[in-house]
């Protein structure tokens, strides 16, 4: 099963849901496809699209999943890879007004260059990530909550 994350944005990304159409029909996809579309309306006879789903529900199917697909959101990025998978992350980017800057873009960049995840810069690239996602190797991802945590809990016992 592939998991599609589009987070919980005002703003469509519909340019995403599209592209894995197109990837389904010519059969790059070849197994159920789930999305989670936030505020994004798109109809499709092979995908099951939900708005928003209840965060145990979501991290079932997160589990679950074969590969993600992704926006560029840090939540969506950052529970995937503490559930070990392997993404494939798409920016919503402001000239198709997804969003209010490109700071997915950045996110995206950060998280490929460090070996998290599969980032592409356009729709158009998802088809030649999906047939590499099988044989790309993640970078373990390690969060540091506690390290803020620990900041904020010493500057607060000390202040």
């Amino acid at each position: 099963m592939v998991l599609v994350l589009l987070g919980t944005q005002n703003n469509s990304f519909h340019r995403l849901l599209e592209e894995v159409q197109k990837c389904i029909d010519n059969k790059i996809i070849n197994t159920e496809v789930i999305v989670q579309a936030g505020c994004t309306k798109f109809e499709s006879d092979n995908m099951k699209i939900f708005g928003l789903i209840p965060t145990k529900e979501l991290n079932n199917y997160i589990q679950d999943a074969d590969y993600i697909i992704c926006h560029g959101g840090v939540g969506s990025i950052v529970t995937s890879l503490k559930l070990n998978k392997k993404i494939i992350a798409v920016p919503r980017q402001k000239k198709y007004n997804e969003h209010v800057n490109d700071h997915q873009v950045q996110i995206i960049e950060t998280f490929d260059g460090q070996g998290f995840i599969k980032g592409i810069k356009d729709v158009s690239d998802l088809e030649d990530a999906i047939k590499t996602i099988n044989t790309f190797e993640p970078q373990h991802f390690v969060s540091n909550t506690n390290k803020i945590l620990n900041i904020v809990s010493d500057f607060i016992d000390n202040n």
